[in-house]
């Protein structure tokens, strides 16, 4: 944690703050270790606190060993102006993108003059360090073993909340603390929904489905997407698989230090264009993944970030067709020194499942 705390207040200094305040979730548990869901970092360039309340205050002396350890006390809004008072601090960067404006005239009621550093501190945690990459390659481990699982136990007649809770539970027995984002399963013509949950609807024989699930593993995120048939799909579907899997690979094969989201993006997104479905690939390539499911570095057309080494980034072409269905594959890349490293290696073959 020693340096994500320099990381700041090199911050501190470009910026020409006296403090930083941490409410969120994922920034607070990056910067300090603690994994408690109430409190805030105060961070000077002497200085570093965490203030929560009497719930937290013996894991937040454990976990946090960086941070001055301060008990709440009554509102935390009102304990946090009160160490800005104490530390003598006036020029205050804040989240600008994430605090609510009731959050910050709570704040602001030192009359500090408070300042948005904006995603500051995701472009920090875009660069993942060697235990972060460690977290994200085991989570895409169990995220892989658990395809291959559900592929034995998917059969025509299940439902799709069957299918979910056969692929949640796998995953789970497969050492995942948790599911990192509410599961997809999307079935004949729901495929053409880019983020159809599961639902009621019974899996039909000669009908695709895909699957967006992910696990979280020590904080980390996986997230992939596989689309299969259970029983013999339609030509045009088989087109549009070979497609979507050409374009993903493509883009897979290009990816290194030094190319925009934006180019990423052009490189999946022509192929799919040139083979006349451009408009039914609506959204972006793919994003990075790390504490949060969706986190920097974009992979779009409106990106102009610049990959680099050891950005974690998901890619996930897709083509969806309102009345016939959809495909989309997805794997998780490491960018490394010259190309990336995929994390989860399951097949992407066309696996059509056997009518019993």
């Amino acid at each position: 944690m020693k340096n994500r705390l320099q990381k700041i207040r090199t911050l501190l200094q470009e910026k020409h703050l006296d403090g930083l305040v941490v409410l969120s979730d994922f920034n607070r548990r990056y910067l300090s270790g603690f994994t408690g869901t109430s409190g805030a970092l105060i961070i000077t360039n002497n200085q570093a606190l965490l203030i929560t309340d009497f719930r937290y205050t013996d894991q937040a002396q454990q976990q946090a060993t960086e941070f001055e350890v301060i008990l709440q006390q009554g509102d935390l809004y009102t304990t946090i102006v009160e160490q800005f008072k104490a530390l003598n601090i006036q020029n205050i960067g804040f989240e600008g993108h994430l605090v609510a404006y009731d959050a910050f005239l709570k704040l602001n009621q030192g009359r500090h003059d408070l300042i948005s550093i904006g995603q500051a501190i995701e472009t920090i945690r875009q660069t993942k360090d060697a235990n972060e990459i460690k977290a994200i390659q085991k989570a895409a481990q169990i995220v892989d073993e658990a395809y291959e699982y559900i592929l034995t136990v998917v059969k025509p007649g299940m439902t799709e909340k069957e299918v979910k809770a056969h692929l949640e539970s796998k995953m789970l027995h497969l050492g995942a603390d948790d599911t990192s984002f509410d599961t997809i399963v999307a079935s004949g013509v729901r495929g053409a929904l880019p983020h159809g949950v599961a639902s009621d609807k019974v899996i039909r024989s000669g009908e695709m489905v895909t699957l967006d699930f992910g696990a979280y593993y020590n904080g980390y995120c996986s997230d992939i997407t596989r689309t299969f048939a259970v029983g013999q799909p339609s030509e045009e579907m088989i087109k549009i698989y070979n497609i979507v899997l050409k374009s993903q690979e493509a883009a897979i094969a290009a990816i290194r230090p030094g190319m925009t989201g934006k180019e990423m993006d052009s490189i999946a997104r022509d192929i799919i264009t040139e083979a006349g479905y451009g408009k039914h690939f609506g959204h972006s390539l793919g994003h990075g993944i790390g504490l949060d499911i969706h986190e920097l570095p974009g992979l779009s057309q409106k990106s102009d970030i610049v990959l680099e080494q050891n950005h974690c980034v998901t890619i996930e072409p897709g083509i969806y067709v309102e009345g016939l269905g959809g495909v989309r594959i997805e794997d998780d890349i490491l960018i490394t020194e010259n190309g990336g490293e995929r994390f989860t290696n399951c097949t992407k073959d066309l696996i059509i499942l056997e009518e019993e």
